[in-house]
């Protein structure tokens, strides 16, 4: 079946994964980061205090995300996602009305665990569990949201807090997600009994095959498994990297001498480089496997790193911010697909659970490592090398990890 064909059959159930994609957005860091001075004045927090409290969240929904995303291979995945989006709401309506800091603790917890977490756990493991054929281009198309969200929802924002208020703004995220994203959901899963019967016979066929093309893994067996340490430093790279250096961008600007206006319509570029590496990398897996991208697929990001480091012309931010998306893309749909090659779907949530956990404490760690880094007196040039050696390093251990059987 053609690429055109594929989505024309399969619109709802893509719609299903760009959707949770997008609306993953409001648990995303670019998106809470930026109620950052509002929350900080009303609690009489510090940069630090704020990121502290922003960490341990982090953290906790990583350990919770453990637990509750291996359930998407035991419930109904209607009622699993309907579950998500609820929560979601909650955690929205939870910012905007918390009065303490232990609450603001809480509701951002909820945010990262429902958003981040489970929202785009959902969306990247329903496409690989439900899609043989056509894996790589399913979630290369799901990714989009995420690009969607970054170039969309912070102007949102900044619109919203100006017109309305901070509090008022996450009412209305709140209002917006149960009255449109719970029935865009359930109406993009229409046929999802059939769906999953259809996946239930391919895997039975699988079993009864005297070779299996694709080895049933647990998660305790991926652990067992060296190719997975092997694998984990590539994974993690793009998610720590540009984390840390997003959630320090305001020094970034600074110290190049750049505009915060024009870094922050550089987000356009990055999202759209984000969405070119997406649907570019996951046509190529379907034809040569997501195990073969995987060995170059951040050499854009490691590039990028490198220009970035080494030129201070204003124009070097959207070099940089187009290389750092194409990997972002890429690594959202390479790691998306891989999974499934190396270890099967029939306990794909599980795994990927604890592989999207393990991202979640990256994202946690980088901010607080690279600040550490920066009130050291590190530069943000030594910092982006740095970084390069690390995504280079994660290419390595990759090329490594594929040579064992």
């Amino acid at each position: 079946m053609g690429a055109w064909s594929f989505i024309i059959a399969n619109r709802r159930f893509l719609a299903f994964g760009v959707l949770l994609s997008l609306f993953s957005s409001f648990g995303q860091t670019y998106f809470i980061a930026m109620f950052s001075a509002e929350l900080r004045g009303v609690f009489d927090l510090s940069h630090g205090d704020f990121g502290e409290i922003y960490a341990y969240a982090t953290l906790a929904s990583g350990a919770t995300l453990i637990w509750l995303g291996r359930q998407i291979d035991h419930i109904d995945l209607r009622l699993y996602s309907a579950a998500v989006c609820v929560g979601l709401v909650v955690a929205s309506v939870l910012m905007s009305v918390t009065s303490s800091v232990a609450m603001l603790g809480l509701a951002i917890f909820a945010l990262r665990l429902t958003g981040q977490g489970l929202m785009s756990h959902t969306a990247i493991t329903s496409m690989a569990r439900y899609f043989h054929e056509r894996r790589g281009l399913a979630i290369g198309l799901a990714s989009t949201g995420h690009a969607a969200g970054e170039a969309l929802l912070p102007f949102m924002a900044v619109t919203l807090i100006a017109a309305l208020g901070w509090r008022e703004t996450w009412m209305a995220v709140a209002a917006a997600l149960a009255l449109i994203t719970v029935p865009l959901i359930l109406w993009s899963l229409k046929g999802q009994a059939a769906r999953h019967r259809r996946h239930l016979d391919h895997m039975a066929a699988l079993h009864g095959a005297a070779v299996s093309a694709a080895p049933q893994w647990t998660r305790r067996d991926m652990l067992g498994d060296s190719r997975f340490y092997l694998l984990l430093p590539a994974v993690l790279a793009p998610s720590f990297i540009l984390t840390g250096l997003f959630f320090h961008q305001v020094h970034l600007v600074a110290s190049k001498g750049w505009s915060l206006t024009w870094f922050a319509a550089g987000f356009v570029v990055y999202a759209g480089a984000t969405v070119a590496g997406s649907l570019g990398v996951g046509s190529f897996i379907d034809r040569v496997s997501a195990t073969r991208l995987m060995r170059f697929h951040q050499l854009p990001l490691a590039a990028g790193l490198l220009v970035l480091a080494a030129f201070d012309a204003q124009p070097v931010m959207f070099v940089y911010l187009f290389l750092a998306g194409i990997s972002t893309g890429a690594n959202f749909t390479v790691v998306g697909a891989v999974w499934a090659e190396l270890y099967g779907v029939a306990h794909l949530g599980a795994i990927r659970a604890l592989t999207s956990a393990l991202m979640v404490f990256s994202t946690a760690l980088a901010p607080v490592t690279m600040g550490r880094m920066i009130d050291a007196g590190v530069s943000m040039e030594a910092i982006a090398v740095l970084s390069a050696i690390y995504a280079a390093a994660g290419m390595g251990l990759v090329a490594v990890a594929f040579r064992r059987r």
